[in-house]
């Protein structure tokens, strides 16, 4: 359900994705989409360098495994983790309460207009969370308000579509020959990040400096066997076919079951991704 919230008309769409169906199959699935890109996890924390005394701001927290990993490492210090899923967020407190953390606290929040206390962070975090803005500029400009002045901003972002090998295999299965519909580079989606130049323009414009956008490549995992794979991708991606004549349908829904087939090693069914890390620093 819709919760009434202060968020920006720009991510009113967001809003009702993320706090109505779109969280809903995210709180289903929660471990799965950590287990997928389990393999940057570890890289990214390590780049976040979290002290223990730490302020640190999750933006996008989702189901909260980040603002966790997170708390742990600032044991003295303290978590904020923000997303637009009450759900999601619901999820993360159950986490925390079964994690016996106490130094994160989450809230429902736009990230892009929230009035954060100017200055209180010393590192702003997202794992895949702030691509989906609106007006990144405005959004970006309020996390470095929120930031004290030398305090760092870590994100995961992903690379172009090309380079993503398992969005781009599941969108040509089930396009069944028809037109691919690729995401926006230049609005809210997965790839509205995926610019190097666009990443550091907005980001310089915001008011932070030595901007660094490194290319990280993992294996991304889907399920331990194609079966359990195919439940997963189909219903993730169901909006792709949802309009397909039933022959279309079906040819499209064996098309990606054989891709998956094709992609399942001894470690379960994996596909290339490629990500990437980026580091800044307010003014």
């Amino acid at each position: 359900m819709v919760t009434e919230l202060a968020v920006d008309a720009s991510n009113a769409a967001q809003l009702s994705s993320w706090d109505g169906a779109g969280g809903t199959f995210w709180v289903a699935n929660a471990d799965r989409f950590d287990e997928g890109i389990a393999a940057y996890h570890d890289r990214f924390l390590a780049a976040a360098q979290i002290a223990e005394t730490a302020t640190v701001l999750d933006i996008g927290c989702g189901s909260g495994r980040t603002t966790l990993d997170a708390a742990r490492r600032a044991a003295g210090g303290s978590v904020l983790g923000v997303d637009l899923s009450s759900e999601m967020l619901e999820l993360a407190r159950q986490r925390q309460e079964r994690e016996h953390i106490t130094n994160a606290t989450f809230k429902q929040a736009d990230a892009q207009v929230c009035p954060f206390p100017a200055g209180t962070f010393d590192l702003a975090v997202s794992r895949h969370g702030v691509m989906f803005f609106g007006d990144p500029l405005v959004a970006f400009t309020n996390l470095a308000r929120a930031l004290r002045p030398g305090g760092r901003i870590v994100l995961l972002t992903w690379q172009p579509f090309e380079r993503n090998e398992w969005l781009k295999a599941f969108f040509t299965c089930l396009s069944a020959g028809g037109q691919m519909p690729v995401p926006p580079s230049d609005a809210p989606s997965p790839f509205a990040l995926s610019d190097p130049d666009r990443i550091r323009s907005l980001l310089d414009a915001a008011g932070f400096s030595d901007i660094e956008v490194e290319g990280l490549v993992e294996p991304m995992y889907f399920g331990p066997d194609p079966d359990d794979a195919f439940q997963f991708v189909s219903a993730h991606h169901a909006g792709l076919v949802r309009d397909l004549d039933p022959a279309t349908k079906a040819r499209a829904l064996d098309g990606l079951r054989t891709n998956l087939a094709e992609h399942h090693t001894e470690r379960g069914v994996l596909y290339d991704s490629a990500v990437w890390l980026v580091q800044a620093r307010r003014d």
